[in-house]
């Protein structure tokens, strides 16, 4: 039988966590020789009791064992387990490393990760900045790592993709599914030039109650996490605090004073994360000694020779730079705007319109509105 079915079969049995998994292999050296084990060598092991030595010399491999194996194989999705040399190094670390992770694309075991974060319900300026610090970092040689969901982790992907850097994508289901379904063209752009990585087999769908597990795991394989837009009861804040308490950076993007979008980075701020404006915030704090590459690509050396260039002038009515004056980066609805200009309606939304077709405004769900940063 194939090693990996035992690494696959262990996770099925009832009682044996991450933890109890790793004191296992640490033991007996591999899954196949648990299942082999008399009940007093069973005993040796921290956390293992009679009840439990029972059940796992009762254990019947799962058939979806074989199938999740199977599944794996056909979608070109690679199984690393937690005794493979290119497991990632500073996943290894955490209290309760995944003992097996799927993984479509490549996965470097020393790349200099840091993580970006925060809420799937972002403002244009969260995601501008989000994707001004993803491409930031790619270009000084980071691999930037999120969860993929909509929002500020898509930005945080969009932003080291179009610097021509590495991402990585952690998802909270099986690598069978694309969660949310309107990122399945980012996800197999991350497996070009990165990896998207579940501790989750196949089948298994995005729960709820999966995503705060993962967490764990985006802020175990960076260096530093970096919050950009959370609410005070946001579940970035988890990871955030799961990234303190794995000895990592905690760094947080600050918002509006008025914005409760930013309530939970603020917080983070005031509890001692650092504050970050720009990458340098990030580099400097994590102080590492050795120099980081920076990446070369058609689109940076486009933005290199570009720096410092002047944008032309967008000419504006006097009517549109009321418009313009009267938003900020956090959206406002379209009857605040009517209420505050001496505008009707139906010239307020075609002054909108032609402030959109000139990039200087966007529009989310609702009739909601908002500057653009530059």
């Amino acid at each position: 039988m194939e090693p990996l079915i035992y690494w696959l079969g262990l996770k099925t049995v009832p009682g044996v966590g991450n933890r109890l998994f790793l004191h296992l292999i640490q033991h007996f050296g591999e899954p196949e020789k648990v299942f082999s084990a008399s009940t007093g060598e069973l005993l040796q092991v921290e956390g293992v009791n009679d009840r439990l030595a029972s059940v796992i010399q009762g254990h019947k491999m799962p058939k979806k064992v074989q199938e999740d194996l199977a599944l794996a194989q056909k979608n070109g999705v690679r199984i690393i387990t937690f005794s493979d040399t290119d497991y990632p190094t500073l996943l290894r670390h955490i209290h309760d490393p995944p003992p097996v992770l799927y993984v479509c694309g490549k996965l470097h075991s020393d790349s200099l990760n840091i993580a970006i974060v925060g809420s799937r319900n972002a403002t244009s300026y969260g995601r501008t900045i989000t994707e001004r610090l993803g491409g930031g970092l790619a270009r000084r040689g980071f691999t930037v790592v999120s969860g993929m969901a909509r929002g500020i982790d898509a930005a945080a992907h969009i932003g080291a993709l179009s610097a021509g850097g590495k991402t990585i994508a952690v998802l909270g289901c099986g690598l069978d599914t694309v969660y949310p379904a309107e990122n399945k063209s980012l996800f197999y752009r991350i497996a070009e030039s990165g990896a998207v990585i579940s501790e989750f087999p196949f089948l298994t769908p995005p729960e709820a109650h999966n995503f705060p597990v993962r967490n764990r795991i985006i802020s175990g394989l960076a260096l530093g996490t970096v919050i950009v837009e959370a609410t005070h009861k946001s579940g970035s804040l988890i990871t955030a605090r799961l990234a303190a308490e794995q000895g990592r950076e905690v760094f947080a993007v600050p918002g509006s004073i008025t914005s409760f979008k930013s309530m939970g980075t603020h917080g983070l701020i005031k509890q001692g994360a650092k504050l970050v404006e720009h990458v340098d915030d990030i580099v400097e704090e994590l102080n590492i000694a050795r120099p980081i590459p920076s990446i070369i690509t058609a689109e940076s050396a486009k933005v290199a020779t570009t720096a410092g260039r002047e944008e032309p002038a967008i000419s504006l009515t006097s009517e549109e730079k009321k418009i313009i004056d009267e938003l900020s980066p956090y959206p406002v609805h379209i009857d605040k705007l009517v209420r505050h200009l001496s505008l009707s309606a139906a010239q307020v939304s075609s002054l909108l319109l032609q402030l959109e077709l000139k990039g200087l405004v966007i529009q989310s769900p609702g009739k909601l509105f908002a500057k653009c940063e530059p």
